[in-house]
């Protein structure tokens, strides 16, 4: 018999475990001894380890961070990373996020895509390997991660304390092959206000978003001032918006008017989709009178070197490669009080560079300024080249298995892959298929289900043959 027609046989059970896996609540939670995400992910990653030593594998709980699955013999290590946490289920669903509920041959729940689904494929196409007594001159790991969703405190413990596989893949993003991810670089530009001046209409509070790597649908400001400075500023605030075609509204109560900005969210790794609310006020308050002191100098700071752009260019920061395209900033997170402010911003630069080519050019950039550098954090990019073994392999096997092209893909997001060399995202989500990981009513349909394990099955073998 061959891989596919004995994961055919296989789909009963494979659907059933799905189901399993979804009806565990996942969601990180209070640390507990040997439980450092909480009771629901600890949950999970015993069930996991159970379902896998049950089908003949050798199981490893790493100390409640992550576990695996391991298969084969040799000195070489495959690695494949999945990820058992899932984000909280919000609201609006139409059928219960922790059901495993089949409708229309869906299975609905949280984690369906992200990223039980996926792991559930890889762990029976791995068991089709077995069982079938297939050849094998490597070993394979199918790593359970347990905190994908909130820090990756998961392969941190896991990479300083287990072997590290020579290379891989993580199925928790899209076919064909993701071969380049961007690094990300996250920070926050702050200044403290010492010299503050008095004036006809003065800023006293400004607040937008929520992540640095979320476009900012909404954001508040508040300035106080004599009557007629209040009507005046609300007035401009009517005529920049209809030129602009902005979505903010005004409100004068006593000697305060309050402005506030609406924007559409997006993902910080694609800020051209969204509308940032916070860029939009800002640069409406730049055009008022505001007394020329310290908060003056930061928001024109702001509204100059970032505004409503967000490729980086007046920044000094307009990169770019043939592998990846051009660098992405976005300014997530803007607090301001009258004591102090900071902007919080999150760019995703090419894979050629490196995180110390950005810093140099922003403390250029902020020279001077009063403002400075703080809360930086980087994740390296990811590039395995086209001519890459790995990358061959799975090319091959995608294009047996669909008859399509195994396009190669590069993306400003990050994937688990990351997490360890030579590794690259592959499936589970075919081109064109709507992304409903995080979403409400997330669902995986049986077909997708058995025809990613089956590919699965095809690339894990083609590695470690």
């Amino acid at each position: 018999m061959n891989l596919d027609s004995y994961i055919e046989s296989l789909k009963e059970d494979i659907v059933r475990t799905t189901q399993e896996w979804i009806k565990i609540k996942s969601v990180e939670g209070e640390p507990k001894p040997g439980m450092p995400f909480g009771e629901g992910v600890n949950q999970a990653l015993l069930k996991a380890l159970a379902d896998s030593a049950k089908m003949g594998f050798t199981t490893k709980n790493v100390d409640g961070y992550a576990g695996y699955a391991e298969y084969g013999q040799g000195k070489e290590l495959v690695g494949i990373l999945v990820h058992l946490d899932v984000v909280p289920e919000g609201d609006g669903w139409s059928y219960d996020p922790y059901g495993g509920v089949i409708v229309n041959n869906r299975i609905y729940g949280r984690g369906t895509v992200d990223n039980k689904g996926p792991a559930v494929a890889c762990l029976y196409a791995l068991k089709a390997i077995k069982d079938l007594n297939l050849p094998v001159s490597k070993r394979v790991r199918i790593i359970y991660g347990l905190n994908e969703e909130s820090g990756w405190a998961c392969m941190d413990y896991y990479r300083a304390n287990e072997e590290i596989p020579q290379l891989g893949f993580a199925p928790d993003a899209e076919f064909p092959i993701i071969y380049a991810e961007k690094g990300i670089l996250t920070l926050k530009l702050a200044r403290e206000f010492s010299n503050l001046k008095n004036g006809e209409l003065v800023l006293k509070s400004f607040k937008g978003g929520l992540r640095a790597n979320m476009v900012p649908d909404f954001a508040v400001a508040v300035l106080e001032g004599s009557e007629k400075a209040l009507k005046t500023a609300s007035d401009a605030l009517e005529n920049y918006k209809k030129e602009k075609g902005f979505k903010m509204e005004a409100v004068i109560e006593g000697n305060t008017l309050t402005i506030k900005s609406y924007g559409i969210s997006a993902h910080g790794s694609l800020p051209e989709k969204g509308k940032n609310a916070i860029a939009q006020l800002l640069v409406f308050l730049t055009t008022l009178p505001l007394p020329g002191d310290d908060i003056s100098a930061y928001l024109n700071f702001l509204a100059e070197k970032i505004g409503l752009t967000y490729n980086g260019e007046n920044i000094g920061l307009k990169l770019s490669d043939n592998v990846s395209g051009n660098l992405t900033l976005n300014l997530g997170v803007l607090e301001l009080t009258e004591k102090e402010a900071y902007a919080a911003l999150n760019i995703r630069y090419p894979v050629t560079y490196k995180k110390e080519d950005l810093l140099k050019i922003l403390e250029e950039q902020i020279s001077g300024t009063g403002i400075y550098l703080k809360d930086i954090s980087d994740m390296a990019p990811l590039y395995v080249p086209e001519d890459h073994f790995l990358v061959q392999k799975l090319k091959k096997v995608y294009e047996e298995k669909t008859g399509e092209p195994a396009r190669l893909i590069a993306i400003g997001g990050g994937t688990y892959a990351r997490a360890i060399p030579n590794a690259v995202a592959f499936g589970p989500l075919f081109p064109g298929m709507e992304e409903l990981a995080h979403q409400k009513d997330e669902y995986i349909d049986i077909d997708h289900l058995i025809q990613i394990t089956k590919i699965y099955a095809a690339a894990i073998y083609e590695l470690i043959k």
